[in-house]
């Protein structure tokens, strides 16, 4: 729910790293611990072949095409907004994050797109590292409030792999995001896994969690049937008490019944519920697509409780600061 676009679409070692014998890749030879490190990986992948979708934006309420295409390897993913005068691109990179109000706003100096977090989320669990995203409005098409089109797109055109590599990093220190109760942090752990908290004051909601282990092998290459059984069909949701707020403030205009599960102090105004904890797995959703702004989401444990995305990008910020600062050295 800080611009500045020449940063890589991957993080690559500097001549200050070390690797060594195992394949790993020491971030800081003068520190005894390091934050994170990186790992020989597989190989780029990109789509196999475009394809297209279009909707209505959740907040602004625009109809919007977007072309998804396959790009060269090293380009990451990224976004073009093919109604502007020159056809900005828009890195889905952190560094380009505009802001977090109730969406992931990205920008590059005037041009905005918004709402990316569910397309983002199905590239980067369907193995896409590499993707023009050429968009004709403002935000990105809400669909039906899930990611489930986006990735059963992608799994229709398929996955090709390209020929650079795609150096993997790992958290190597805790590293934690807090407001009040609420938080997110990236925990050391030998594989990628999401685990996710929420709390509401409605019975229908109430105290609920989800976990999930995209592969065995710190990577997302072959996580695609796990994303689209477990997590892609998670629709958001928001609250009926919050609704006429929402659009007085100008949010939430293209939002509906079609396109968002809508929860009251009697219960689900349209059920039924893809999942038992659809909420707690969409909130997991949002979570994945935030931190692909990293471009190579790094091996470790991601446990958030109540969090939004405003701390999911202030957790992936810190990371790549953190990164930053170590290859440097």
């Amino acid at each position: 729910m800080e611009v500045e676009v020449s940063r890589p679409a991957f993080p690559h070692p500097s001549k200050a790293t070390e690797i060594l014998g195992d394949g790993t890749v020491s971030l800081s030879s003068q520190a005894s611990e390091p934050s994170l490190s990186l790992a020989r990986s597989a190989v780029q992948h990109t789509l196999n072949a475009p394809f297209t979708c279009s909707g209505v934006g959740l907040h602004t309420g625009v109809t919007v095409t977007i072309q998804v295409m396959p790009a060269s390897a090293n380009q990451g993913r990224y976004f073009v907004r093919t109604d502007l005068p020159d056809q900005p691109n828009i890195p889905a990179h952190i560094t380009a994050v505009s802001q977090t109000m109730l969406s992931t706003e990205l920008a590059a100096g005037e041009a905005q797109v918004r709402t990316v977090e569910h397309l983002l989320a199905a590239l980067v669990a369907m193995g896409v590292d590499n993707a023009r995203i050429e968009i004709n409005g403002p935000e990105a098409p809400l669909l039906d409030g899930s990611a489930q089109e986006w990735a059963a797109a992608i799994a229709q055109v398929g996955v090709v792999a390209q020929s650079e590599g795609a150096p993997e990093w790992s958290v190597q220190t805790p590293v934690w995001i807090q407001d009040g109760d609420a938080f997110v942090a990236a925990l050391p752990a030998p594989e990628l896994h999401f685990t996710y908290g929420i709390d509401f004051d409605l019975p229908a909601i109430g105290n609920q969690w989800h976990s999930w282990s995209p592969v065995k092998e710190q990577s997302f290459a072959g996580s695609s049937s796990t994303f689209l059984q477990e997590i892609a069909p998670a629709r958001t949701f928001g609250l009926a008490h919050q609704i006429e707020y929402l659009r007085s403030q100008g949010l939430i205009k293209g939002g509906s019944l079609d396109n968002a599960l809508v929860c009251g102090a009697e219960g689900w105004v349209n059920p039924p519920l893809r999942f038992a904890n659809e909420p707690a797995r969409h909130k997991l959703l949002d979570l994945v697509g935030d931190l692909s702004l990293l471009g190579k989401i790094p091996t470790a444990h991601f446990l958030a409780y109540k969090a939004s995305h405003q701390l999911h990008t202030r957790l992936a910020r810190s990371l790549y600061e953190t990164y930053l600062a170590e290859v440097e050295d």
